[in-house]
């Protein structure tokens, strides 16, 4: 049997981290691997997760299974996290998942069991695992123009006329905020356009919010979600904590459906428990129950937040040096959308020639299509990567 197995293709992402270890230069600059760094170039575990993680060890009576679905205070917990008021908890199924590509592979699993003729719309470009996992489950998938390479902000019109021809019964993956790999996002009124288009088309919305936070702040970050799943008859979305907890490790997600039907809110909830059995019965727990302990505390989630405000913060800050850096070294203003995107990357224009190039000449390494890591960068290394962008023709 196993003499049958071809290899599979590599992961670019792992294999440039791969290759980052490899490089014997003290001064090489990782942008990347999709996690958040310091400026220390450490991925810390955050003031309130250590905290809960230390009441839990201290707590915690028991390490039996939970339920299929997972604890029902993370459900609720992260649901107001992400939803606020803008939709009745009673409307919303929920499951705990093993981090938030667990929440999109079951919700692509979830979609090919109840409509398996229904094609899924990815924008262009998107975070290379939603178009891999579509692919190999086997369901039909099409894209919708999102990214301007040319000016590096969203193709608005494109996206518009794209989405007009989606057929009813179909679904659209938009990125909640933060869009991986572009950092270009929509406006909350071109998310209501959206809006008015899925609902014109008939065709369901299946939203990956994975950086709440990392943006314009946890409310602002969440606003177009709560939009979309106020106006929609249903909505489906996949959420992590990797990101914004810090805790990549735990694999902790969330899978949620929104209906405003309650006999089929309760038909989902029994799918989604079906799914989770199918796959892997019990989701983890531990990085759920310490969400959870934040979230339902108020003094460990005011540190929470106050610590994410931070992160964001600064990722804002070595965004607007890099773009005044690039504005001063060219004398032009064709890098300043830099400073307008939001969340960790950004799609920077670069061929991947000259990506290559920097690569060699500088010991820079991002991914092919040009996607950089804002986090991976410092104060001291924002001037290096500018000039390296400049010499690399970019």
């Amino acid at each position: 049997m196993l003499d049958n197995l071809k290899p599979q293709p590599a992961d670019k992402i792992l294999a440039l981290m791969q290759s980052f270890r490899d490089d014997p230069r003290a001064d090489k600059i990782d942008l990347g691997v999709g996690v958040y760094k310091d400026a220390e170039g450490r991925t810390p575990v955050m003031r309130a997760v250590r905290t809960a993680g230390k009441r839990l060890w201290e707590t915690e009576q028991t390490k039996s299974y939970v339920g299929l679905l997972g604890d029902p205070a993370y459900g609720d917990a992260l649901r107001d996290l992400i939803l606020g008021d803008s939709v009745d908890p009673g409307q919303v199924s929920a499951a705990a998942t093993p981090g938030g590509t667990g929440a999109l592979r079951q919700g692509f699993e979830l979609i090919r069991l109840a409509a398996p003729d229904a094609k899924i719309w990815l924008s262009d470009p998107t975070w290379p695992n939603h178009p891999s996992i579509i692919r190999y489950l086997g369901i039909e998938m099409g894209e919708y123009r999102y990214f301007d390479n040319a000016t590096c902000t969203v193709d608005f019109e494109g996206m518009k006329e794209d989405l007009n021809a989606v057929a009813a019964g179909d679904v659209v993956v938009l990125h909640g905020c933060c869009h991986n790999p572009t950092g270009a996002n929509l406006t909350l009124a071109q998310w209501g356009e959206v809006a008015d288009i899925l609902t014109d088309r008939g065709a369901i919305p299946f939203i990956d919010i994975a950086y709440q936070g990392f943006g314009d702040g946890l409310d602002a970050d969440a606003a177009g979600t709560r939009l979309i799943a106020s106006r929609m008859p249903q909505t489906l979305i996949a959420a992590s904590c990797s990101k914004n907890f810090g805790i990549y490790r735990e694999r902790t997600g969330l899978l949620m459906a929104i209906t405003h039907d309650a006999k089929l809110k309760t038909v989902a909830q029994g799918t989604l428990a079906f799914l989770n059995r199918q796959n892997f019965s019990f989701p983890p727990d531990h990085g759920a129950r310490l969400v959870t302990t934040i979230l339902t505390d108020p003094d460990l989630r005011a540190d929470w937040q106050a610590e994410l405000e931070e992160v964001r913060a600064g990722m804002l800050r070595l965004r607007t040096q890099l773009a005044d850096e690039l504005r001063q070294r060219s004398n032009s203003d064709r890098f300043d959308f830099i400073a307008h995107h939001r969340g960790m990357f950004s799609r920077i224009g670069a061929t991947p020639e000259q990506v290559e190039q920097m690569r060699k000449t500088n010991g820079i390494y991002m991914v092919g299509d040009s996607r950089m890591n804002i986090a991976g960068l410092n104060a001291r290394t924002v001037p290096i990567l500018a000039q390296a962008i400049l010499d690399a023709g970019a």
